[in-house]
């Protein structure tokens, strides 16, 4: 009875600050005897091979809440990234939204840079992977929190939990690209696939707008098969953008003049005209629908069969996909439909959204940025062409407030780095392969 209670006041305090190192693992693999250095599985040595991939190239990492996927890209030969695995998330928690403040058990949503810091070998969730929230996005828009992570144990109080079989791959992936000498890992956490249907079926989401920005980036990778540069101003995300004339980012002031690069601005010409036919598509299948975005007990609901037998900390989450459903709209509008209380889980007034755009109306981007296809996109292609009305320079990025993981001397040490000057610009690396 007291072991009992001990966990449940571990349990209570992870949910107050995220996930804080402070649960002892569960459903450890066997036989490994050194969970840092294990190597990765000869099944996937064998598909890199396959894939044309070396096994220290770099990687990206791609989360999909509403999927509940996790996914790794890496490099080939031809600098182009493709999928090489995919996981079930054991664990999230919260619902579809960016995390705002410390201890509302939101799992971040953005872009995220990870380092070789950012690497937890002596987790007690068995291994954990700092997903770097806040970054300068989330601080400009007053977001907070910390220890929000990709981790082992299956348990999450804000974070991204796996399991420890799971987590042991994900963290040698994470490893071998950084002792190949990538710099930074690319994440990008995503509420669902940005694609047509799924911004149409979420369009009256309070995040809309918010993930309409993030869809820029999203649609840049769909194109590229690159992670995208990204930068910040005007409180928002930028990607692949080249500033014209003077100025520079700065999250929290107006955005200078920028472009997009001719042969990258084609493409998603062409990628965001095909978005458009296919959202018009989709606008009419959902046009008197509302999604409902279940709650994280109506996801654990689904799987409670799992914790059977389990110890108190292991706490999967179900699909949101399943727990979620379409709702009428006049349903969910009608102050004296019986659904009425649905009201407020469909959009959750404790989480302001983070632009003032209207969810009917495409939100608006960046100076000179590809616009994120909204419900009333009628000429995506000669938008991208468009040049916005430049702004003032911007002040210097600040960033002296921005959390970086303290040197782990357990950290996996990072292969020399090509000089500034034998770098190619983004643009010309993506257009000459």
């Amino acid at each position: 009875m007291r072991l009992k209670s001990t966990a449940l006041v571990l349990i209570a305090a992870a949910a107050l600050s995220g996930c804080n190192d402070t649960l002892d693992s569960v459903d450890t693999p066997v036989n490994v005897s050194n969970k840092v250095e294990q190597p990765l599985p000869q099944r996937i040595l064998t598909e890199m091979r396959t894939k044309g991939m070396e096994r220290t190239s770099p990687i990206a990492i791609r989360i999909f809440k509403e999927e509940g996927v996790l996914e790794i890209w890496k490099a080939k030969t031809n600098n182009r990234f493709e999928k090489i695995a995919e996981y079930t998330i054991c664990a999230w928690s919260g619902r579809l939204g960016p995390k705002v403040k410390e201890g509302d058990r939101q799992a971040p949503e953005g872009f995220y840079s990870l380092s070789p810091h950012h690497l937890n070998p002596n987790s007690k969730y068995y291994l954990a992977i700092n997903t770097g929230y806040p970054n300068r996005f989330d601080q400009a828009n007053g977001r907070n929190g910390t220890n929000l992570m990709i981790h082992g144990a299956c348990s999450s109080s804000g974070c991204y939990s796996m399991t420890d079989a799971q987590i042991l791959e994900i963290y040698a992936f994470a490893r071998d690209a950084f002792k190949g000498g990538q710099e930074t890992i690319q994440l990008q956490a995503f509420p669902f696939r940005l694609t047509a249907e799924n911004m149409a079926r979420h369009r009256h989401s309070p995040h809309y707008a918010f993930w309409q920005n993030l869809k820029v980036g999203y649609d840049n990778f769909e194109v590229t098969k690159r992670p995208p540069e990204v930068n910040f101003c005007d409180k928002k995300y930028v990607f692949n953008q080249q500033i014209e004339g003077s100025g520079s980012f700065n999250a929290a002031a107006a955005c200078p003049t920028l472009t997009t690069p001719a042969p990258l601005q084609a493409a998603l010409a062409s990628y965001q005209t095909a978005y458009a036919r296919d959202f018009d598509k989709a606008m009419k299948k959902y046009d008197d629908k509302v999604w409902y975005d279940p709650t994280e007990a109506e996801r654990k609901a689904l799987v409670a069969d799992l914790r059977k037998g389990r110890d108190l900390a292991y706490a999967p989450t179900g699909s949101a996909l399943k727990a979620g459903k379409l709702l009428k709209l006049k349903e969910v509008e009608d102050p004296s439909a019986p659904t009425l209380n649905l009201r407020k889980a469909v959009a959750d007034p404790s989480v302001p959204p983070l632009f003032t755009a209207a969810p009917s109306a495409p939100a608006t981007a960046p100076a000179a940025q590809p616009p994120a296809p909204g419900p009333t996109i009628a000429a995506a292609a000669a938008a991208n062409a468009a040049q916005a009305t430049p702004a003032a320079p911007a002040a210097p990025q600040q960033t002296a407030n921005v959390p970086v993981p303290a040197p782990n001397p357990n950290a996996v040490a990072v292969a020399p780095v090509p000089s500034a000057d034998e770098k190619k610009p983004f643009w010309k690396f993506w257009a000459s392969k």
